[in-house]
């Protein structure tokens, strides 16, 4: 890197240490990320608005970076572990006094009171929002498009989607346009869109992170972060987790990843002897021969540091998993999404309306008790098979893409290259599912949603974007799954930004 104008390319902690050695200037990291954002987004379309007040935060930074001693470093490390950090926040988290609209154009005059819990966390550690990120409507499919913002791209291919419902989130780092993004997981929402776009996303355990009323009863969300590196997605963690009055369920967090070190040598050395359970399909998943390749690529290289790998199957179908969830959702989530549109559905995207109809359809055959007991299967399994190991690794996804644009009203077939096209396209040959939530392994662990989750890459596939790995640790074992995404990330090296 040759100039400060270039610094969007650097990590969160490789900017924090040149903020430290005087190296850098908040101000013109800042400048740099915005000057990404103006000459790429036009193509990405991950932002949604530029936070104009990030700069006042930057020049404070600044400010305080010229003028810290020693022990000022050592306090703000400890005390505002984000300083001078710019962060792009998925928009339906609240900034006070700007919209919240979660997509639906119908809430565009709508204006945020008060900041989410998570971005007032983050601003308290000083981090920068200077950027809002795209998503779909209601965060409820797991493409990025829609009425209000028009279609958000994967900057590894333009033609497919960066996943969702964080894909704004995650194209925005692919692209270089911050270091640090929030995201938020439902059904995947997290996870998806760090497989599609190579970056790594953090599912907390249900209780973690505060979320935002009413619905942050509903065990199966959970808001966290999403960024290049375990290190980084590590420290904007840190920020988010523990106790918070606005949610009932948070939990203490006292003590999380407390010494934990993404860099040290100590990461791959804890390997020795760890067990490894490795799942392909995790049951009937359709999986396409390059994700499997690609997963055992993972799991080959933890097994040649010293882990024992052992390849485990389990009893789960994806129509199983498809039916659990989206009872849960046609109980809960649709008449939340019905009360808050009616009277505007013909603003509505198509994939909104369609998921509404399907999770009441759903519901209207299964009760909620029939939901907690499919879903207590559903868990005992998962417990039952991950008995004597440490972690799980499974795909992220079955498919190895989206088309950026489809809605996928009418299912999904995995072309012979590995991706999810349009069910409405015509005959392109390969398999047809019902349903394209089908399509992606991110369910059953919301389902289970007391597990942690890192999802790191894992290779890159012939459509040219990349693949993830899901490392799923025993409930509320967040730092075992942060270890071992440490391990792959010195062992299996990737590319931070796409080739744009």
């Amino acid at each position: 890197m040759n100039s400060a104008a270039e610094s969007w390319t650097l990590s969160a902690t490789e900017a924090l240490a040149r903020f430290r050695a005087k190296e850098l200037s908040p101000v013109d990291h800042l400048a740099a990320h915005i000057g990404r954002i103006t000459a790429e987004d036009e193509r990405v379309n991950a932002v949604t608005e530029v936070v104009e007040e990030a700069v006042t935060s930057a020049k404070e930074a600044e400010r305080f970076y010229a003028n810290a001693t020693d022990d000022d470093l050592a306090e703000a490390a400890a005390t505002r572990p984000l300083l001078g950090l710019p962060v792009i926040a998925k928009e339906k988290h609240a900034l006070a006094g700007r919209e919240l609209t979660q997509g639906l154009i119908h809430e565009r005059d709508t204006i945020a009171e008060a900041d989410a819990a998570i971005i007032a966390r983050i601003r308290a550690a000083g981090g920068a929002v200077h950027a809002r990120a795209t998503s779909p409507e209601f965060s409820c499919a797991t493409i990025t498009h829609s009425p209000m913002w028009g279609v958000t791209r994967n900057p590894w291919n333009l033609e497919l989607s960066p996943g969702g419902s964080s894909g704004g989130s995650g194209a925005a780092l692919a692209a270089g346009f911050a270091p640090l993004a929030t995201a938020s997981d439902i059904a995947g929402s997290t996870r998806l869109p760090a497989a599609f776009t190579g970056t790594v996303g953090f599912k907390a355990p249900y209780g973690r992170v505060p979320g935002a009323q009413p619905l942050a009863a509903d065990w199966y969300r959970g808001d966290g972060p999403v960024a290049r590196t375990v290190a980084d997605a590590a420290l904007l963690a840190r920020v988010m987790v523990g106790l918070d009055a606005s949610d009932h369920a948070t939990i203490d967090s006292s003590g999380f990843l407390d010494g934990f070190d993404a860099a040290s040598g100590e990461v791959v050395e804890s390997l020795h002897g760890r067990r490894i359970a490795l799942c392909l399909r995790l049951g009937d998943f359709p999986v396409g021969e390059d994700i499997i390749a690609n997963t055992r690529a993972v799991a080959s290289a933890l097994g040649s540091a010293g882990a024992i790998v052992e390849e485990i199957e389990m009893p789960w179908t994806a129509e199983r998993i498809f039916e659990a969830a989206f009872t849960h959702f046609g109980n809960i989530l649709a008449p939340g999404m019905r009360a808050a549109t009616r009277g505007h559905e013909d603003t509505l995207a198509d994939y909104t309306l369609r998921f509404m109809d399907d999770a009441e359809a759903v519901a209207a055959r299964r009760s909620q008790y029939d939901g907690l007991a499919m879903e207590a299967q559903i868990q005992a399994e998962l417990a039952a098979a991950m008995d004597g190991f440490d972690v799980l690794l499974a795909p992220t996804s079955a498919v190895a893409g989206l088309e950026a644009d489809a809605s996928y009203l009418d299912g999904i077939t995995i072309d012979a290259t590995g991706i999810g096209r349009d069910g409405s396209d015509g005959d392109v040959g390969g398999l047809r599912l019902d349903h394209y939530w089908q399509a992606h392994m991110t369910m059953p662990f919301n389902i289970c949603n007391r597990v942690p989750i890192v999802n790191v890459p894992s290779g890159l596939v012939g459509c040219g974007i990349p693949t993830g790995v899901q490392i799923i640790a025993h409930p509320y074992d967040d730092r075992r799954a942060f270890e071992v995404a440490a391990a792959v990330e010195q062992l299996l090296p990737w590319r931070r930004l796409a080739p744009m």
